[in-house]
């Protein structure tokens, strides 16, 4: 994080008059720049209009270059005298986890030439370019503590001070204020009208918003490509990775970025397992997913079937990487993941989170699901399905693992599957808590491993107990343990996460089992469509606009959660209007 933000205020004949509000502790507002907007629209991009007390009318937009880390920033006066807007960067040069204080240690000094600023404020970061058709004036002075609501009600540091090395100033009636922040070696060559000309037609080649926003997660990663699970705290995930991209690039047709990304994760399989998760700070990879490997073996499967014309060297890398893992698993790896004698696959340790289900506060794993996890023996199952038209091997596992995956799970009683048997690696025991993973078994995947009386079973039972309209339950209500909100401190928000908490990613699966087991008809998809993908996509625009959130709460109103951008709620959503089609 290099600028936090900007004070933005108009200098007319009778004083100062404030364009932006900041929230200053102990729970203060000021200056009451908020109180003179009009109006907002989200499309093109951010824009608000101010209308000043001598009836001036300033409109205020801000768009991202794609691909850079810029931001313009533009101020057009539409009606009256205006004045002279003048704008105060805020700026830190901070890790996105956490927060900067007043320190001598931060350099104001600024290099001012041709329309350009340049500040360093520590060494070892980028230094910030401020390239505008303004003046500057070097005024250095500290703003302090602001006051972040969402992280103090999340039990977090959420005060922090700002640094401000001058005053950009324009006058309004000569025409567009404009501001271009960036990183160094970041800044857009073209002219403001120039980017957001092309900004405008890269939006409109979209066919929808959605597809628009499933764009914003495909970014490099060296040479290659990746998906960031989500903004603003996320970063690239294994698993979130190869779930995500079936909507975000194979749904939308986007043949080429997943190409890059399976060949880009080729090369990291380790023992049969991939990376969950890549340290932001250049540790080694963190292999803690039992299932993140299988997901890749799904992806590589749809994406072959989606792009039949792959060249030898590319499909030959990707056929690897997929028997390196089912080698790998039959072999035994990492932290007891191995085949049983059943031929399902057993996982897990004490203190290590392999399942989705992957919350830990110190040293408690919240849903530890050590043994034989639901969804896991779906993936299995399909990866040696998949696995199996590369050696007979694999299908001979295959026909010993499905039958067993039948008996072992179905719950004739209660009508459902067991989230886990062989739990803690205790033969013959279950927990027969009731959770979405048995979805798996039946939806969100490319074969089934149960069909029939009992498929529907299932779906009809996560319908009755599980669905909202913003995704799945992660427990339903009545189960011991079952958190109807997510809120408080980190343990208590992480005790909750998969304890009731809705996530939207799982509505794909719901659906997609939903009408499998009603034959697929166009009239189930209609159908589908109207009572399950419509509601959801009508709260695009609660948390993060245009995109659909990490979670929410288990309980009505269902209030969004977690991270606002979320990789594999848009993904899943895109694959859900690819398959309702």
């Amino acid at each position: 994080m290099l600028v936090n933000g900007l004070e933005a205020w108009v200098e007319t004949p009778g004083g100062a008059v404030a364009l932006s509000s900041q929230r200053y502790a102990p729970d203060v507002i000021h200056p009451d720049g908020a109180e003179r907007i009009e109006s907002f629209a989200a499309e093109p991009w951010p824009c608000w209009t101010f209308r000043l007390p001598d009836g001036s009318l300033i409109e205020h937009g801000v768009l991202v270059a794609p691909g850079r880390a810029a931001t313009a920033l533009y101020w057009r006066l539409h009606e009256g005298r205006g004045g002279t807007l003048a704008v105060r960067p805020l700026v830190s040069g901070r890790d996105y986890h956490a927060l900067h204080h007043e320190n001598p240690a931060f350099r104001f000094d600024a290099e001012v030439a041709d329309g350009r600023v340049l500040w360093r404020p520590y060494p070892g970061l980028p230094a910030i370019v401020a390239r505008t058709n303004g003046t500057y004036a070097h005024q250095p002075d500290w703003y302090r503590s602001f006051l972040y609501t969402e992280e103090r009600d999340r039990g977090l540091e959420h005060v922090e001070d700002l640094a401000s090395p001058g005053i950009f100033r324009w006058d309004l009636a000569r025409g567009e204020a404009v501001l271009v922040l960036a990183a160094e070696g970041h800044e857009p060559a073209e002219d403001l009208a120039t980017v957001r000309a092309a900004e405008e037609g890269r939006r409109r080649r979209f066919p929808s918003r959605l597809h628009r926003a499933g764009d914003a997660y495909l970014v490099r990663r060296g040479s290659g490509k990746t998906i960031v699970a989500g903004y603003p705290w996320f970063t690239d995930w294994g698993r979130d990775t190869f779930i995500a991209m079936r909507g975000l690039c194979l749904a939308t047709g986007r043949l080429d970025d997943a190409r890059a990304i399976l060949l880009e994760w080729a090369g990291a399989v380790s023992e049969g397992m991939l990376p969950n998760r890549f340290p932001d700070r250049g540790e080694a990879p963190e292999f803690n997913a039992v299932d993140a490997a299988l997901w890749y073996v799904v992806a590589v499967r749809d994406f072959l079937e989606a792009a039949p014309q792959v060249p030898p060297r590319d499909r030959q890398a990707l056929a690897g990487a997929v028997e390196t893992i089912l080698a790998g698993y039959a072999a035994g790896t990492r932290y007891r993941i191995h085949v049983d004698g059943d031929g399902l696959l057993a996982a897990g340790e004490p203190g290590v989170q392999l399942t989705w289900m992957d919350a830990k506060v110190g040293d408690w794993v919240v849903t530890p699901r050590i043994g034989k996890p639901v969804e896991v023996q779906a993936l299995w199952l399909n990866a040696l399905r998949i696995g199996s038209e590369l050696s007979e091997r694999w299908a001979e596992l295959y026909t010993r693992a499905r039958p067993a995956f039948a008996a072992r799970f179905w719950d004739e009683a209660r009508g459902h599957l067991a989230d886990v048997v062989d739990v803690d690696h205790r033969p013959g025991t279950v927990d027969a808590t009731f959770r979405p993973n048995q979805i798996f078994a039946v939806g969100g995947l490319p074969f089934a491993v149960l069909e029939g009386e009992r498929a529907r079973r299932i779906v009809d039972a996560v319908e009755a107990r599980l669905v909202t309209p913003l995704g799945l339950r992660s427990l339903a209500p009545g189960e011991p343990g079952y958190t109807a909100r997510y809120a408080g401190g980190p343990r208590e928000r992480d005790g909750a996460y998969h304890q009731g908490t809705v996530w939207p990613w799982l509505m794909g699966a719901f659906v997609e089992a939903w009408v499998r087991v009603r034959g697929g008809t166009p009239a189930a998809r209609a159908e589908a469509r109207a009572r399950f993908l419509d509601p959801l996509l009508a709260h695009l625009d609660d948390a993060g606009l245009g995109h659909l959130p990490e979670i929410a709460d288990g309980d009505p109103p269902h209030t969004p959660r977690g991270c606002p951008f979320q990789a594999w709620s848009v993904g899943e959503a895109l694959r859900l209007t690819r398959l309702l089609a």
